[in-house]
This record gives structure tokens, C-alpha cells and sequence, in this order.
């Protein structure tokens, strides 16, 4: 077979693809599970958080288009790293945004299956995990055109739920009630530390975006349409979810009468609309949640391409599939994976060892902007710079059980190249 008959991954999504595919990545009700959360750790200023988030994950979208411009090649942060700064450093920014996505995936199927059983209390836990598991798994070896028809499906559910929270909070505040500033800020309450604090937290409601950099290979025009999907990403969940937040502050104002901070939004969606707008939340985070598993499914697979075809993993994950042009091992792979961790980890630890992954991989991709030439300070310099500073203020602030997990996790990594260099493995990476 000559290389033109190889399989290899074709362009085939359009910027709006790409847009959505990342949007489901990190969904439209994103802010919502953080809610109470950010309430309380912020003194009451949630919906400033999120801005002050979307506007510090904006400098790193910025840099992500910047290097998607320069390698428009799948693999996201391990390709820019690697060609940017250093192959060995790429590899281990690509090991860990394995762990980041693999995480997704598994932390998505675990919370499917535990709402799932709480809902049809009858079926065991291990079931649902592996019907959960095999029908995302079973989605995505359909193809990547598939998985973009099934993730427009699944945000039209989703926002169309939270469409309808909004309207309902809008009567329920009414005319008088709708405009104010004391969300935002209010003298004699609003502290910047404590704010400050609590957008570190926020920041998690943007985890994901950078999964569009994965589908380099596959959108047409990457050098132009992948920073805009990045960036239309973030400022599409900092304004739809900080719209969303706003009107919870405003329907509940008193964050101290919440009886349960992680549960506190659909308590808001109780009071506006009823135990049927209750109901309705609690089924669409179940959809969500399986729209995150599915992109994400979807994002590791082809990292795991890139790494393969690349040498950093042996020649098994570069395998595409001749009839959908996907890497379908990849994909089969990763849906065991998900199936057997969730059931022997739980939602908590899984939900820490995200960041871990995901902020490392966000500081290789600002360091590696501030490598090339011709951007300028402004551009090159400056703007990456505050990126990397924020990314890190975040990492270093994680819990340590995730940090020591997330360094063994590394340590692993680390051995597994050092015994590839060992056995004579390179890094060649074809366009």
C-alpha cells in the first residue's frame, strides 16, 4: 500500500464543528456544579469569579491557536512542547494530558452511572458503568463525523434545559429585580483575596477547551479556525455560564442557607421553576456529562494517535481504522479503561487528579508561544507570560494528595521514555 492509500485523518470538520465539539467538551452549563462552591469561597461574588477566569483562560486559548497555526498537526500541547521546547518535555506534557483526558472519560462514567442508579435504584452500579462505557465507546468508533452529528444533539438538549432556567429566572426576578450590580461587586463585602481564591476554582468551569487543538488534523483551515474555536470557546462559556450564575445570585442571594454547596444550583432551579425544572437539571447533567466522556473519548484517542505515529508509544496507537479514518484501538482502548477505573476509583479523587494533568499542559503551550519568533512582546512575551504565571498559581495550589498522585503518575512517564531512549526510540514526527 503507498502512502497516498495509508489511512490517514482527513478535514472534514468545519469551524463550527470544531466550535461545538469543544463547547460539549466543556458544556454550557459548565458553572453550574461549581455554584455553591464559588458562592461560598468568594464571599458571595460567583459570577465575578468567572469572568476574572475567562478572561486569565483567554491568554492561554490565545497561545493555543498561536501554536496551532504554527504545527497544525493533531496532538495539541505534547506536538507544541515537543517542537517548541524540547522532545522530552513534550513527551511528558503529553503523558500528562493523558492522564488529564483519560480522567474525563472515567470521572464522566462514574458520575453517569451513579445518577443512573439513583434514579433506577434496582440495577446495580457495575452495570450501569459498563452500558455508560460501551455506548460512548460505541458512538465514537462510528467516526469522527459521527461523533460531531451526535455532540450537536447533545448541546441542543443541554441548552435548551438551561434556555428555559433562564427564562424562568427572569420572570421569577422580574423587571425590578433583573438589574444589579451586587453580584459583581459590593462595598463593604467584596474582599479581592478572598475572590481571588475563589477563581482559581472558577477556572476549572474552562477545563477542556483546549481539546479542539486535538482535531488539527481533521478541521479545515487550522492555521485560522482553531484559535478562533479556542477562543470562541472560552468566551462562550465565561458569558452563557456567568449569565446563568448571575441570575442564581440574584434569585438566592444568601449563599450561608444553602444546604448543600455542590447540589446548591438546582436548588436555585427548584425555587424558579419547580421540582419539575428540579428534575429536568438533574437529567440534563446526566447528558452532559455523557457529551464530556464522549468528546473527551474522542480527544485521547487521537493524542494516543499523534504519540504513536510520532514513536513516543509504540506503533500500535498509530493504527487508523481504512473505512472511518479514526483511530479506533485508541478509541476501544480508552472506553476499558474508563469502564475498569470507574469501578475502583471514586468521583472525588478522579475530579482532583484533572487539574493536575490539564494546568501542566497549560503552562508547557504558554512557555512554548514565548519560543517563537516574530510575535512580538506584546504577543509573544507578555501575554503567554501572564498565562503561564496564572496556570501555575493554580497547579501549585492543588490538593497534595492530587499532587503526589499526579507525580507518580509523572515519575511513570518519566521512567517509560527514559527506558524507550534506552531501547533506541526517537521521536520523528510526520505532517
Amino acid at each position: 500500500m503507498s502512502d497516498s492509500d495509508a489511512p490517514h485523518l482527513q478535514r472534514v470538520l468545519g469551524l463550527w464543528d470544531l466550535v461545538l465539539y469543544g463547547i460539549v467538551l466543556v458544556q454550557p452549563i459548565a458553572p453550574v456544579p461549581l455554584f455553591g462552591i464559588a458562592q461560598q469561597l468568594s464571599g458571595g461574588f460567583a459570577v465575578t469569579t468567572i469572568l476574572f477566569a475567562m478572561g486569565a483562560m483567554v491568554l492561554t486559548a490565545i497561545s493555543y491557536g498561536r501554536m496551532a497555526a504554527v504545527y497544525p498537526s493533531a496532538g495539541s500541547a505534547y506536538t507544541y512542547v515537543s517542537r517548541s521546547l524540547h522532545p522530552v518535555l513534550g513527551f511528558l506534557t503529553g503523558w500528562a494530558m493523558f492522564l488529564d483526558y483519560l480522567l474525563v472519560p472515567l470521572i464522566c462514567t462514574i458520575y453517569g452511572a451513579v445518577t443512573l442508579q439513583r434514579i433506577v435504584p434496582g440495577v446495580p452500579y457495575a452495570v450501569w458503568v459498563v452500558l455508560f462505557a460501551l455506548l460512548m465507546t460505541g458512538l465514537n468508533l462510528r467516526g469522527i463525523q459521527f461523533t460531531a452529528r451526535a455532540s450537536w444533539v447533545l448541546m441542543v438538549v443541554t441548552t435548551a434545559v438551561i434556555s428555559v432556567f433562564i427564562v424562568l429566572a427572569v420572570r421569577f426576578l422580574g423587571a425590578d429585580g433583573l438589574v444589579s450590580t451586587v453580584p459583581f461587586y459590593e462595598p463593604g463585602t467584596f474582599k479581592m483575596a478572598t475572590v481571588l481564591t475563589a477563581t482559581s476554582v472558577a477556572a476549572l468551569t474552562y477545563g477542556g477547551f483546549d481539546g479542539v487543538t486535538t482535531l488539527a488534523e481533521e478541521v479545515e483551515n487550522p492555521r485560522r479556525n482553531v484559535m478562533l474555536a479556542a477562543v470562541g470557546v472560552v468566551l462562550f462559556t465565561g458569558l452563557f455560564g456567568g449569565l446563568q450564575i448571575y441570575l442564581a445570585q440574584l434569585v438566592w442571594p444568601d449563599y450561608r442557607t444553602f444546604g448543600n454547596l455542590e447540589t446548591a444550583f438546582l436548588d436555585v432551579s427548584r425555587l424558579v421553576g419547580g421540582e419539575w425544572m428540579f428534575q429536568s437539571l438533574a437529567v440534563v447533567l446526566i447528558v452532559a456529562s455523557f457529551g464530556s466522556g464522549l468528546t473527551a473519548q474522542t480527544g485521547v484517542a487521537r493524542l494516543l494517535y499523534s504519540m504513536g505515529r510520532a514513536r513516543a508509544l509504540p506503533g500500535f496507537f498509530a493504527h487508523l481504522d481504512s473505512r472511518t479514518a479514526s483511530p479506533v484501538w485508541n478509541v476501544a482502548l480508552v472506553g476499558v479503561l474508563a469502564c475498569a477505573g470507574a469501578l475502583v476509583l471514586n468521583y472525588e479523587r478522579s475530579a482532583e487528579l484533572i487539574n493536575f494533568g490539564a494546568f501542566l499542559a497549560f503552562m508547557g503551550v504558554n512557555a512554548a508561544v514565548m519560543r517563537l519568533d516574530g510575535l512580538g512582546v506584546l504577543w509573544g512575551k507578555i501575554l503567554p507570560g501572564m498565562g503561564f504565571l496564572f496556570c501555575l498559581s493554580i497547579w501549585v495550589n492543588l490538593s497534595k494528595p492530587a499532587l503526589v498522585m499526579g507525580g507518580i503518575w509523572f515519575a511513570a512517564g518519566l521512567v517509560f521514555h527514559l527506558i524507550q531512549r534506552r531501547r533506541g526510540e526517537s521521536f520523528e514526527f510526520t505532517e
